[in-house]
């Protein structure tokens, strides 16, 4: 199984996200993007690749406890930016960042706990994907990082930790999107 573990945007957050992606895609050029749907929008806090079926269970709970530790706090989108040159545009988060990244850190932990190899430890960098870059050429997505840049959600209190599946294209159908499946949510510390 494909897994990573994720926070969620709520609905009226996506919406707005939505709104502001519609103009995005306005602008010239962006055809030579791969925009994300909507049902791609998540912030990673790990990525745990194939992970065999046998250590589901283990991490589940590991991410049950660490979730449980952590406490609920506030996020908004906000922002935009990019990595490499033009691979990935994003827009980013505001709000409580460091138990956000505390949160990430438990999430990699739980699956290095869990046996599940994990590779590098990086520092995390909050972001939700909206758009990938066009293929093997670099792309200039420097005006949709300054168009984001106003950008800006409501707050919303994160209270759950989400393991999801993800099921990669298949079809070879040119825009096909990757398939999101929630396979565990657990309460955060003091959220129910």
């Amino acid at each position: 199984m494909r897994l990573f573990a994720a926070v969620l945007p709520p609905d009226d957050v996506a919406d707005r996200l939505a709104r502001e992606v519609a103009e995005l895609r306005r602008l010239p050029g962006a055809d030579g993007l791969r925009w994300t749907g909507r049902p791609g929008w998540h912030f990673t806090l790990a990525f745990y690749g194939e992970v065999d079926e046998e250590a589901v269970p283990e991490l589940s709970a590991r991410l049950a406890r660490a979730a449980g530790r952590t406490p609920a706090f506030p996020l908004a989108l906000s922002g935009g930016g990019q990595f490499g040159r033009g691979s990935a545009l994003w827009t980013g988060a505001d709000g409580d960042l460091r138990t956000l990244g505390l949160l990430a850190d438990r999430a990699e932990a739980a699956a290095r706990k869990a046996g599940v190899p994990m590779g590098e430890h990086r520092p995390y960098k909050a972001h939700l994907t909206v758009a990938r870059g066009g293929g093997r050429r670099a792309m200039d997505v420097r005006p949709w990082v300054r168009a984001l840049q106003g950008f800006a959600s409501r707050s919303w209190t994160v209270d759950e930790l989400v393991l999801i599946r993800s099921r990669l294209p298949r079809s070879g159908v040119p825009g096909e999107q990757p398939r999101y499946e929630p396979v565990g949510r657990w309460p955060l510390g003091g959220s129910g």
